[in-house]
């Protein structure tokens, strides 16, 4: 019997610690994530307070290092190419985000022109016309995380404005047939250039981060408990157990005898 139940044990501790491992990494990743948007959240502080670069200017930077970065494009918009980004949502109803071409010094960016409401029909595509002429846009830069795509984007087929499921700047370069900046220049607020500006720099706040952290750290103290509660009830139900046994064998070896 003791030989069974330190089988038992055994397993039981390992399932334990792994879980409870578990749970401390996802809590110190949402530490790490608050930490990383209260980082950001400052230097987006910080850089509002400095003078818009130049698109030449800003490539002296590294890519890495020019997130948030506000900027001054002076070009024109190239004509009849328009992207719609599908799945977008502004209180509760559902649009896209638009995008288009913006020429400066034979260097080619796509711009965030904002949030437009679309059709509860799925075969309806909002009838937005691309901007045309030459504009002084003032923006700031975002580097795009690359999402989840349950399915491939597929563009051998194009009619424009183009509906597409994510950003994907090296595609969308094949399709135009122009090399894009590794970067999109979101328009800022105030600019009265194109649609319903609603982007936010975190969706997600640090203090949500935070809480999220709290709940993992205490669901692995909880685990502990659980489980410690659980092995003290099984111990002592193992102990009931003994007695009556060695009371069985004790029994069968009389009558052995």
């Amino acid at each position: 019997m003791k030989n069974l139940f330190s089988n038992i044990r055994l397993p039981w501790l390992i399932f334990t610690l792994l879980v409870f491992i578990a749970l401390v990494k996802l809590g110190f990743w949402q530490s790490d994530r608050a930490i990383e948007k209260e980082t950001r959240l400052k230097n987006i502080t910080q850089l509002s307070q400095t003078t818009a670069m130049s698109l030449t200017e800003i490539q002296n930077f590294p890519l890495k290092e020019i997130n948030d970065y506000p900027i001054k494009l002076k070009g024109e918009f190239e004509q009849d190419i328009l992207f719609l980004l599908d799945n977008q949502t502004n209180e509760g109803q559902l649009g896209y985000r638009v995008y288009q071409v913006f020429t400066d010094h034979n260097q080619s960016v796509l711009v965030n022109l904002g949030w437009v409401m679309g059709s509860i029909n799925r075969a309806e595509i909002p009838d937005i016309k691309p901007i045309k002429g030459a504009f002084e846009i003032n923006g700031h830069i975002r580097l795009m995380d690359k999402g989840i795509l349950l399915m491939e984007q597929n563009f051998t087929e194009v009619s424009w404005p183009l509906r597409v499921q994510q950003v994907e700047l090296d595609k969308f370069s094949t399709v135009i047939k122009k090399n894009l900046l590794p970067f999109i220049v979101y328009v800022n607020e105030e600019e009265t250039l194109g649609y319903k500006k609603n982007w936010q720099p975190i969706v997600m706040p640090p203090e949500k981060h935070q809480a999220y952290a709290f709940q993992w750290f205490s669901l692995a103290l909880a685990w502990l408990i659980l489980m410690f509660w659980a092995s003290i009830k099984f111990n002592r139900t193992c102990d009931e157990e003994n007695p009556i046994n060695e009371k069985a064998n004790n029994k069968i070896k009389d009558l052995d005898v």
